[in-house]
């Protein structure tokens, strides 16, 4: 072929089996005859993936933003994709096509690119914060501009994604609120959903200790569970809500914050000790539980309060 069979696998390793024509620096006739000998699977032009070697989201969206050309990242659903979010994968492949920053005769001037099987090609005018970021070794937008940029393309996924981003410490709601002020402009699309989505996780602009609450906030009005109080002080404490009418406390547990951290979780442990033994009734439910089976949490809480409702508040007159 040309190149070093070795040095071609390592980097194919490097790039989820993917390698691009001029990376191996061959003739453009020892490229297609590789091919032909089934040694390369070809991808687009001039990008193959080594024979052999699985095909998997990854190695679609390197394959995408190395047709591309070197200015290309990977970005909306694909990016969201490499930070994580679960449930916006391909396909299609998004590729952003970043200015030519570097050569002042021609900035501001996204270099064309051919068009690509199965791979839409953005050029957005909106270039604000577009350095890129590193994702399983693969150039994409960092996860603030990919939230922006997904509400363009599937603005129902936007939600979860910013969810997803603040329970696993991608993203601040004060970098999310910076970061919409920064991209807000009249016809910017994706703005309007992101902003739908910081308003529900930070619970009607009010302080939530978590972002867990939001969610168990649009449980209880989804399941028609009885009204409930927010943020509650209790016995001298602030819990996350109270089922109004009841001694029934509900807490909502984040791992990071009632798990990971060991102090966090003892104190838990000894709050609740407290109110159980002046007749409150504890129940906390963790992010995974509320979003991934809400109707198990919906059931549990309707069972305690049937068995509860009516009876007396403790420390109520």
């Amino acid at each position: 072929m040309g190149v070093n069979l070795s040095e071609l696998d390592k980097l194919a390793r490097r790039q989820h089996g993917i390698v691009t024509r001029n990376q191996t620096g061959v003739s453009s006739s020892s490229w297609h005859r590789s091919l032909r000998s089934g040694r390369l699977i070809q991808i687009h032009p001039g990008v193959a993936r080594l024979v052999g070697t699985s095909s998997t989201p990854e190695q679609r969206i390197i394959a995408g933003v190395l047709a591309a050309g070197p200015n290309a990242v990977a970005s909306h659903r694909s990016a969201a994709h490499l930070h994580g979010i679960p449930s916006v994968g391909p396909p299609p492949v998004d590729v952003i096509v970043r200015p030519n920053i570097d050569r002042p005769t021609q900035a501001g001037q996204a270099p064309k690119v051919a068009p690509l099987d199965d791979v839409i090609v953005h050029r957005p005018r909106d270039i604000t914060r577009l350095k890129p970021a590193r994702r399983d070794g693969i150039a994409c937008t960092n996860i603030l501009r990919t939230l922006v940029d997904l509400g363009a393309v599937a603005p129902d996924a936007v939600h979860g994604a910013v969810g997803h981003a603040l329970t696993n410490d991608l993203a601040s709601l004060d970098a999310l609120e910076t970061t919409l002020t920064a991209h807000a402009r009249p016809g910017r699309a994706g703005i309007r959903a992101l902003r739908s989505a910081i308003d529900d996780w930070a619970l009607d602009a009010k302080p939530a200790d978590s972002v867990l609450e939001p969610a168990f906030h649009r449980l209880v009005g989804r399941y028609g569970l009885p009204a409930v109080e927010f943020h509650p002080q209790i016995g001298g404490r602030e819990v996350d809500f109270r089922i109004i009418g009841t001694p029934i406390i509900i807490e909502c547990d984040g791992w990071r914050f009632h798990g990971r951290l060991r102090p966090q979780f003892e104190r838990d442990k000894v709050n609740d000790g407290d109110y159980t033994s002046r007749g409150w009734v504890i129940l906390r439910f963790t992010y995974r539980r509320i979003t991934s089976r809400p109707w198990e949490v919906a059931n549990v809480i309707r069972r305690t309060v049937d068995r509860w409702v009516g009876l007396p508040i403790p420390g109520a007159a």
